[in-house]
C-alpha cells in the first residue's frame, strides 16, 4: 500500500480533534500549530499544497509600506495594526526557516529633495515600528553612491535613493516546510483531496466532511470535533456549505508577476517603484537568478483562469523601464505567475465596500465552522495562532501556549549541510541547500542506490533527477507542475527549460507512481500545452 493510500485509510478510521481544510500558508500554519498543541490533526488540500495564492506572491516578508502610508494618510488604526504585526512576524518567519529566507535591501528612487524627505521620514517610522525586529536602519543614499551600487538605474534626474531592508523568501518551499513539519509532528496531511459536503447533526452542527480523492474520484467520510476553513479565495464556497444563509465576504484581487533575465550588473538590491500612474507600488526583486517584477491588483474571481495577460505584462514593463538605462522588451519575459489575494469585506453591512487588509477568524454560530479570512503571507503564523486558539475554545478546553513563535521548520538546521563529498557542481549544491535545507543529503543519498539520478534534468540548470524521486517519496508531489513549479522552481526560472525537462520528470513520476507509458505521455503533453498557452497569452514575439 502506498503512503498516500495509508493516509486515506487512516483518515477514514480516525476521529480527529480538528480538520483543517486548505493547504496554503494559513491552513498549513494552523495545522502545524494545532498538532504542536497535541490536537489530533488532519490537513486536507483540494489541489497541491500552496498551489493557489501562497505560491504566487512577490516572495517578500514585509510589513507593507503601502499600509503604513494609508495608516498615516487616512488616520486608520487598522492599517497601523497590520504593519506592526507583520514587522514582528517578519523576524519570526526568518528565524524559523533561515534556509528559505534572507534580508534584502530596497532602493526607493527620489526625483526631488521633497520626495527624498518624505520617504526618509516614512521609512524611519517603519524602522521605529520594527523595534527589535529591525533588519537594518533605513538611510538616504546620494546620486553618486546610487550610481556606483546600482549602475543599471537611470539616475540622471534623481537626487538619490532612500534605502531600507525587508525580508525575502521562497514561498512555495516555505509552505511545504509547514506541511512537512506538521507531518513530522504526527499530523496527517493529504493533497488532492477535495471536501465536497459536510455531514451535520440534527442541530445543524458539522460532525464530518465528505472528501473526494482527486486521483481516483473515490469519496470517503472523515470525522472531527472542529473544522477550520482555510481555503483563501474559495472560503465563501465552504462557508455556504456550512451555512447556506452566509453572506459572501471575499473580494479577490488578482496579482501578477513577470520574470526577466537578471542583468549581470544588477547586484543584490531590489527596486521599489513607489507610485505608478494609478497609485500602485511595484517591486523589481532579484530572486533565484531572475528579476521578479510585480504586482498588479485587479478584481477577479475564483473561477477565472490565472494567466498573465499581454496588457498586464506591458503595464509592469512600462513602469519598470522608466527607471532603467537599458529597457526590457516583452520578448525578454522568461516566465510569469498570477494568483488571487483573498481580500475581505467588512462584516458591517453599512460598510460593505470597505476592504479589510487585516485578517479575521470567523465562527459560524450554528454549524461551528471556523473560517480564516483575509490576511497575507507575512502574518500567516499569527493568523494560525488565533485560529488554533479559537479551535481550543470551541472544543471547551483551555487555550494552551502557542509553540510556533520559535519553532524551526522542517529542513532548517543551525548550519547548512556540507555536500563537498558528493560528485555535484557547486551550483547544484547551492540549489539543493536553498530548496531542501538539511534534507539535501537525503536527496543525494538516493543516488547511492541509483547513480543515474545524479544526472541533471536539463543540461543548463542545476536541478538533478534525484530531486524528483525525493519529491514524490517524501514531499507528496503527484504531477509535473508539483515538481517543476512548486518544489524545484524550474518553471519560474524559464518556461523553455521546464518544457525540456518535462519528459524526463514524467518518466521518473511514471516509475514512482506506476503510470503507464501512455499516461506519462499524456501528462507531458498536457503540461507543455499549458505552458505554451501561458506564453501565448503574453504574446511575446520571440522566446529564447
Amino acid at each position: 500500500m502506498s503512503q498516500r493510500s495509508e493516509t486515506i485509510q487512516r483518515a477514514q478510521e480516525t476521529s480527529y480533534d480538528v480538520c483543517v481544510i486548505g493547504g496554503g500558508a494559513s491552513g498549513a500554519g494552523c495545522a502545524l500549530d494545532a498538532r504542536l498543541r497535541n490536537l489530533k490533526t488532519l490537513l486536507l488540500e483540494a489541489g497541491d499544497f500552496g498551489s493557489a495564492t501562497s505560491s504566487a506572491s512577490t516572495k517578500l516578508i514585509h510589513g507593507g509600506l503601502r499600509y503604513l502610508q494609508q495608516a498615516v494618510s487616512d488616520l486608520d488604526p487598522a492599517h497601523y495594526h497590520v504593519v506592526r504585526l507583520a514587522l514582528r512576524e517578519r523576524r519570526l518567519m526568518m528565524a524559523n526557516a533561515p534556509h528559505l529566507t534572507r534580508a534584502l535591501r530596497f532602493a526607493v528612487p527620489c526625483f526631488g529633495w521633497g520626495s527624498a524627505a518624505y520617504y526618509q521620514v516614512g521609512l524611519k517610522l517603519y524602522d521605529w515600528l520594527s523595534g527589535k525586529s529591525r533588519l537594518a536602519s533605513s538611510c538616504f543614499v546620494g546620486r553618486a553612491a546610487t550610481r556606483s551600487r546600482m549602475p543599471w538605474l537611470k539616475a540622471d534626474r534623481m537626487v538619490g535613493t532612500v534605502v531600507f531592508s525587508d525580508g525575502q523568501f521562497d514561498d512555495s518551499r516555505y509552505n511545504l516546510a509547514l506541511v512537512l513539519s506538521c507531518a513530522a509532528a504526527g499530523g496527517d496531511v493529504l493533497n488532492y483531496a477535495r471536501v465536497t459536503a459536510f455531514r451535520k447533526d440534527e442541530r445543524g452542527r458539522i460532525t464530518g466532511a465528505y472528501v473526494e480523492d482527486q486521483e481516483t474520484k473515490q469519496s470517503f467520510l472523515i470525522t472531527a470535533a472542529a473544522f477550520v476553513n482555510a481555503t483563501g479565495v474559495f472560503s465563501d464556497h465552504l462557508r455556504a456549505l456550512g451555512d447556506p444563509a452566509a453572506k459572501a465576504r471575499l473580494r479577490p484581487s488578482k496579482g501578477v508577476h513577470i520574470l526577466l533575465p537578471l542583468p549581470p550588473d544588477f547586484g543584490a538590491d531590489a527596486l521599489l517603484i513607489p507610485a505608478t500612474e494609478d497609485g500602485r507600488i511595484i517591486f523589481a526583486v532579484p530572486w533565484m537568478g531572475r528579476l521578479l517584477v510585480g504586482t498588479t491588483e485587479t478584481e477577479a474571481g475564483p473561477a477565472d483562469e490565472m494567466m498573465v495577460t499581454k496588457q498586464e505584462a506591458y503595464y509592469l514593463l512600462r513602469h519598470l523601464n522608466h527607471y532603467l538605462l537599458k529597457p526590457f522588451q516583452s520578448a525578454d519575459i522568461v516566465a510569469a505567475i498570477a494568483g488571487l489575494r483573498p481580500l475581505i469585506q467588512s462584516a458591517d453591512s453599512r460598510a460593505t465596500k470597505k476592504l479589510i487588509r487585516d485578517y479575521e477568524i470567523e465562527v459560524q454560530p450554528r454549524s461551528g465552522l471556523l473560517s480564516m479570512l483575509g490576511g497575507k503571507w507575512t502574518v500567516y503564523r499569527a493568523m494560525a495562532e488565533d485560529a488554533t486558539n479559537a479551535v481550543q475554545k470551541l472544543l471547551h478546553s483551555s487555550v494552551t501556549a502557542c509553540p510556533t513563535r520559535e519553532y524551526r521548520l522542517f529542513g532548517s538546521a543551525e548550519e547548512a549541510p556540507c555536500l563537498k563529498s558528493w560528485p555535484i557542481s557547486a551550483v547544484t549544491a547551492r540549489h539543493l541547500v536553498s530548496k531542501f535545507g538539511s534534507q539535501a543529503t537525503a536527496v543525494l543519498r538516493l543516488t547511492e542506490e541509483d547513480p543515474a539520478l545524479l544526472a541533471p534534468l536539463v543540461d543548463s540548470a542545476p536541478q538533478i533527477r534525484a530531486e524528483v524521486v525525493y519529491c514524490v517519496r517524501q514531499e507528496m508531489a503527484r504531477c509535473l507542475e508539483d515538481v517543476l513549479s512548486r518544489r524545484l522552481g524550474l518553471q519560474l526560472f524559464h518556461w523553455n527549460l521546464a518544457i525540456q525537462a518535462a519528459p524526463v520528470v514524467a518518466a521518473l513520476l511514471a516509475r514512482e507512481l506506476n503510470w503507464s507509458p501512455a499516461r506519462a505521455s499524456e501528462e507531458t503533453d498536457a503540461y507543455v500545452a499549458r505552458i505554451t498557452r501561458m506564453r501565448q497569452e503574453i504574446s511575446a514575439s520571440q522566446w529564447q
